[in-house]
């Protein structure tokens, strides 16, 4: 079997940050409406002046993992950081997405195993319950809620 020279192996590494960089400032404008509209894997690959099946089997080669895998995880932690506000409407969310409401739901549970509306009110539970405290004094402990 023959040695990868280190080119291409850097190559391969370049294509792999270069479309992470490219897809992050892609979230960075749906978020700041710069663009309304989700690119695709062969979008990011037209911009980035390669074949999109280059692009995808670099990616899988790099990490182990498809193109969309990233793109998801990336949307998907948008969007939990969104639900955390209580004051946004969960349907303003998936249109800030680029979702309707219910294709969010759709996505979100199955990467979530949740309800967008069910993980907010999880995180805002925890985030606003009363913390309990036990203290131990003398060998007596005591609980403060």
């Amino acid at each position: 079997m023959s040695k990868i020279p280190q080119k291409i192996l850097f190559r391969q590494h370049e294509i792999t940050a270069d479309f992470l960089k490219e897809l992050d400032k892609h979230l960075a404008d749906i978020l700041d409406e710069r663009t309304i509209e989700m690119l695709e894997i062969r979008d990011f690959a037209s911009l980035m002046h390669i074949h999109p099946t280059h692009l995808s089997n670099t990616i899988k080669l790099t990490t182990g993992k498809a193109p969309c895998f990233f793109f998801e995880e990336k949307i998907m932690k948008i969007a939990k950081e969104l639900l955390s506000d209580p004051s946004l409407p969960i349907a303003q969310i998936a249109f800030k997405l680029t979702f309707d409401p219910s294709n969010f739901t759709k996505f979100f549970k199955r990467f979530e195993g949740v309800t967008p509306k069910y993980y907010r009110e999880q995180v805002l539970s925890a985030k606003y319950s009363p913390q309990s405290e036990t203290l131990t004094i003398n060998t007596e402990t005591v609980t403060i809620n």
